[in-house]
C-alpha cells in the first residue's frame, strides 16, 4: 500500500501530488481519467489557495481536504460506477506493457504449484496422509504452504535474500523442532505442538508481508486486515473447490468413470495447498475492490457473540455451575475466546480512528467485557485444577494463554474506555493491538520449542 501523502515529513509539491495520485489509483473503482479530473480540481484549489498567499504545503492540505478524503471519494465513485466495482473482480489485463504477460500471477501459480508438490512429495516415499503411525504431515502442515506465502510477500516487497535466509531459516528451525522432537504419540506436548506451529509460521509471513520486518504501526495494522480478508478468501474457494470436485466426480460416474480416488488424493488436497498462495494474492491484489466484506461480517458476528457470552455468563451464574476442565473443554473454550479476540482485532483494524464514538464502540466494548469475564472463571477453574490435580502440559498452556487472553483484552477494555470517555484518542488502541500481537507469536513458539522438553514430551 502506497505511504499516505498527508504523513510525509519533507515537502515537494509535484512529489506530493504525485504520490497523493498514487494512493487515490489504489482504490480499484476510480480509474485513470477519474484521476487526471481530480488531479485537475486539486491543482486549481491549489492555485486558488496559493493566490490567497499560503505556501504551498499549506495549500496540497487544504485542497486535499476539499477534494475529500480518499475513501469518501472511493464510496462516491463506487455508487456512480458500480459496474467498474465488478469488472475489477476478475483477472484484468495489465494496463502497461504485454497485456498477455502478468509476471506477478506467474510467480503466484508457481508457487502454489510448489505448495502442491511439497504436499504431495512424501507420498513419492511411500508416507500415507491417513496414516497415524506416520505423524509427518500432522506436524508439518502449515510448513507445506505458508512458507510459499511469505516467499510470495519476499518477492513482492523486494526483500531480497535477506528475506530468503531468514525465512529459510524460520522454516528450518522449525521443521527440525516438529521432527526431531521425541513426541510420545498423540501426547499432549504433540498435540499442543501442532496447534501452536500455524501461529508462528503465521506470524513468520506477517514479518515478510510487512516488508519493514515488523517496524512500522501501519504495515501490522495492514497485516491484521490481510488476515480477516483472506480467511474470507480462502474459505470462499474452498466451498467452490468443494462444488466442484463434486461435480467432478459427479460427471465422470455418468460414463462410468470413478475418479473419486483421484479428487480424495490429488485433487482436494493439492488444491488446498494452492488456494493458500492464490487467496493471499487475491487479498494482497483486489483489497480496494472487496476491502469490506470482513467488516460487514464483523459488524454482522460481533452483537451475536456478545450475546452468547452473555447468556453463558447469565446461565452459569445462575444454574451455580463451573468449567469442566478437560483438554478438548479447554480447546473449546480457548478457540471461542481466541475467536472473540478476532472479531475485536478486525473491527479496531477497520475502523476509521477519525470516525466519532457511536453504538458500535460501546457495542464491542460489552463484548470485551463478557470475554474478560469468561477468561477470568476460566482462569479461576484452570488454577483450582492445577492446585488440586498439579501440573500437565494442557493445564499449563491452557492456564499461559488465558493470563494472555487476560492482559489483552484488560488493555482493549481500558482503551475502549477511555477512549469512549474522551480521555484518549483511537490511535492508543491501534497502538496497544499492534504492539501486542508478537506476544500471541512468542507463546506459541514456547508452546512449541519449550513444552515438550520441559515436561518429557509426554
Amino acid at each position: 500500500m502506497a505511504t499516505n501523502p498527508l504523513n510525509a515529513d519533507a515537502f515537494d509539491l509535484e512529489t506530493k501530488i504525485s504520490e497523493w495520485k498514487n494512493f487515490l489509483a489504489q482504490r480499484a473503482v476510480i480509474n485513470a481519467q477519474d484521476i487526471d479530473e481530480l488531479e485537475d480540481h486539486l491543482r486549481g484549489q491549489i492555485e486558488h489557495l496559493g493566490n490567497s498567499g499560503l505556501d504551498d504545503d499549506e495549500a496540497f492540505l487544504i485542497a486535499v481536504k476539499r477534494v475529500g478524503d480518499i475513501e469518501s471519494v472511493s464510496r462516491e465513485y463506487a455508487e456512480v460506477h458500480s459496474g467498474r466495482l465488478w469488472r475489477n473482480l476478475v483477472l484484468a489485463p495489465q494496463e502497461t506493457g504485454a497485456n498477455w504477460f502478468n509476471l506477478e500471477l506467474i510467480v503466484v501459480l508457481m508457487l502454489a504449484v510448489g505448495a502442491a508438490i511439497a504436499f504431495k512429495l512424501p507420498a513419492a516415499f511411500g508416507v500415507v496422509f491417513e496414516d497415524p503411525s506416520t505423524p509427518l504431515y500432522a506436524h508439518n502442515l502449515p510448513l507445506f504452504c505458508l512458507p510459499f506465502l511469505a516467499l510470495y510477500f519476499v518477492w513482492k516487497r523486494q526483500l531480497g535474500k535477506q528475506g530468503i535466509v531468514i525465512l529459510a531459516g524460520i522454516v528450518t528451525v522449525l521443521a527440525l523442532a516438529m521432527n526431531g522432537f521425541p513426541f510420545e504419540p498423540q501426547g499432549s506436548t504433540e498435540i499442543l505442538a501442532i496447534l501452536h506451529l500455524p501461529i508462528v509460521m503465521w506470524f513468520a509471513v506477517g514479518v515478510m508481508y510487512s516488508g519493514d520486518w515488523w517496524c512500522t504501526q501501519s504495515r501490522r495494522m495492514d497485516f491484521i486486515r490481510f488476515s480477516g480478508e483472506f480467511v474470507i478468501y480462502y474459505v470462499l474457494m474452498a466451498l467452490g473447490g468443494g462444488v466442484l470436485t463434486a461435480f467432478t466426480i459427479g460427471m465422470f460416474s455418468f460414463i462410468g468413470f470413478d475418479v473419486e480416488w483421484f479428487a480424495q488424493e490429488w485433487i482436494l488436497p493439492a488444491g488446498a495447498m494452492g488456494a493458500i498462495i492464490v487467496a493471499g494474492w487475491l487479498v494482497e491484489s483486489k483489497q480496494a475492490a472487496i476491502e469490506n466484506m470482513a467488516p460487514v461480517l464483523t459488524r454482522v458476528f460481533t452483537p451475536l457473540f456478545t450475546l452468547l457470552l452473555v447468556a453463558f455468563l447469565v446461565t452459569m451464574l445462575a444454574t451455580g455451575k463451573g468449567f469442566d476442565v478437560q483438554r478438548d473443554v479447554l480447546i473449546g473454550l480457548d478457540l471461542l475466546l481466541i475467536l472473540v479476540l478476532g472479531l475485536v482485532l478486525y473491527a479496531v483494524s477497520s475502523r476509521d480512528p477519525g470516525e466519532p464514538t457511536g453504538y458500535f464502540d460501546v457495542l464491542l466494548l460489552a463484548l470485551i467485557i463478557s470475554a474478560l469475564l469468561v477468561d477470568v472463571l476460566a482462569l479461576l477453574a484452570i488454577a483450582g485444577r492445577i492446585f488440586d490435580m498439579g501440573y500437565t502440559p494442557n493445564r499449563v498452556a491452557a492456564l499461559g494463554e488465558n493470563l494472555i487472553l487476560l492482559v489483552s483484552l484488560s488493555g482493549y477494555a481500558w482503551h475502549y474506555v477511555r477512549f469512549l470517555r474522551h480521555e484518549s484518542g483511537f490511535n492508543s488502541i491501534e497502538r496497544w493491538q499492534t504492539n501486542y500481537i508478537p506476544v500471541y507469536a512468542i507463546w506459541a513458539a514456547i508452546v512449541v520449542f519449550a513444552f515438550p522438553p520441559l515436561f518429557g514430551f509426554a
